[in-house]
């Protein structure tokens, strides 16, 4: 009889082995990106998400994800956060920073409770939209509900929403101190607060809003700031508000290893004519072209679409139900190109963009880093193109100073394998043959 229990207690054990291999067979995974990465994704500790106990409905929002392995900031970060801690972490645009923050934070969250466990502010609009989808895609089989709120938007309807249960709350700090004061976001056990590109959200733009809304939250929250660049105001805050935080700086080199910076001298009223030998040579997935004004940003965008090529744009003057179907649009690919102003630089995720043009260079470093960071994201490759005048030509050499970084004359054509992924798809593969 004892044999028996035994065998039935073996054959149970096996069924539950056999279940826990298949809960993985049955996600819709996308398909592998075949795409080359480079060490700022790839050098890791060989970790592997299913390392860090995180509950299994959160796994399988992961992997449904696209996310394979756990990029360097996500390795150094979750079982931090998982402990608690507050973080203070400078990584490089598009190495994983967003899954960093909101796998520990899902992970976290109590989808049983229904109050508000986390806030999530971010600087811009667009970066608040991307980042409340990939928490919802995330969290697609935890039950959490997420919330994002941003100004521009119908007030009623967010507040017609924190009438019902939220969890986790993606803002702009404007629209949600609003919120906040008028006593309709209860934050009174808001645990975990995130500030992502927290440079830009410690800026005086914001500094004000962001001393008010601390106060209202409990003094026992965990804080979480994500940046790629941290100025004296972020210094200032963390010795005002964050805990002996866990300082985390993976910015050996600032700029991403995978973008290969060029520029082009010429003069303002060749800039247009430039810009169209440029896309009559190169082969663009789709390119993002900065401006350092609205009206130049309107104009050039005409001036694209003349020529004949398909263009949209964005600048913060816009309306905000107009930004939003360019950003939708942009991003689901029904447009190969993009006129916009810096509004467009801080966080925004388009992994097709393979060209980011400066049709106007930036006046500074800071900016100009964060505008190539549009290109080659998450590990992948990318190009920068300068249109440099003749007034440009000390800032040129200021920003190659500041961030270490060179930016060469562009030559008559430029390497595929570069910036375009089939070819590099193509030299993977042919790696891969020559190994075996």
């Amino acid at each position: 009889m004892a044999a028996t229990v035994t065998r039935n207690g073996l054959d149970a054990s096996k069924t539950d082995d056999v279940k826990a291999a298949d809960w993985k067979s049955n996600l819709k995974i996308p398909p592998k990106d075949q795409r080359i990465k480079t060490a700022d994704v790839t050098a890791t500790k060989g970790n592997e998400f299913e390392d860090y106990c995180l509950k299994r409905e959160l796994l399988m929002g992961i992997f449904e994800k696209g996310f394979e392995k756990p990029s360097p900031i996500q390795e150094q970060s979750i079982p931090i956060a998982l402990a608690g801690r507050d973080i203070m972490a400078r990584a490089k645009n598009g190495t994983g920073k967003t899954g960093a923050y909101l796998i520990p934070l899902l992970e976290r969250v109590d989808s049983t409770k229904d109050y508000i466990q986390a806030l999530v502010l971010v600087p811009t609009r667009e970066l608040a939209l991307q980042t409340s989808q990939i928490c919802k895609d995330l969290s697609n089989h935890l039950g959490t509900k997420v919330m994002v709120t941003l100004g521009g938007t119908s007030l009623k309807d967010d507040i017609m929403r924190l009438y019902q249960t939220v969890h986790v709350v993606v803002a702009t700090p404007g629209r949600i101190l609003d919120l906040m004061k008028k006593g309709v976001a209860d934050m009174s056990k808001c645990q975990i607060l995130v500030m992502d590109e927290a440079d830009k959200l410690l800026s005086m733009d914001f500094k004000k809003l962001l001393d008010s809304l601390i106060q209202m939250l409990p003094e026992n929250r965990q804080v979480l700031l994500y940046s790629a660049t941290f100025p004296y105001s972020v210094k200032e805050f963390k010795d005002k508000y964050l805990s002996k935080p866990y300082e985390i700086n993976l910015m050996d080199e600032l700029t991403l290893k995978g973008i290969t910076q060029y520029y082009a001298f010429v003069e303002e009223k060749q800039k247009v004519h430039c810009l169209n030998t440029l896309f009559s040579k190169l082969q663009v997935n789709q390119s993002i072209i900065f401006c350092n004004s609205v009206q130049r940003v309107e104009l050039l965008a005409r001036k694209i679409t003349q020529l004949g090529y398909s263009c949209f744009y964005i600048h913060s003057r816009m309306q905000q139900s107009h930004r939003n179907r360019v950003f939708h649009d942009f991003r689901s690919g029904q447009c190969r190109n993009l006129v916009c102003s810096d509004l467009f630089t801080r966080g925004i995720d388009i992994q097709a963009v393979n060209v980011v043009i400066n049709f106007d260079f930036p006046k500074n470093s800071e900016t100009y880093l964060h505008r190539i960071g549009r290109s080659g994201r998450f590990g992948h490759l990318g190009i920068a193109l300068n249109l440099i005048t003749y007034d440009d030509r000390f800032t040129l050499y200021q920003v190659e100073q500041e961030l270490g970084t060179e930016i060469k004359p562009i030559p008559p054509s430029i390497d595929k394998s570069l910036y375009v992924a089939e070819f590099q798809i193509e030299q993977t593969n042919n790696e891969n043959k020559d190994e075996e």
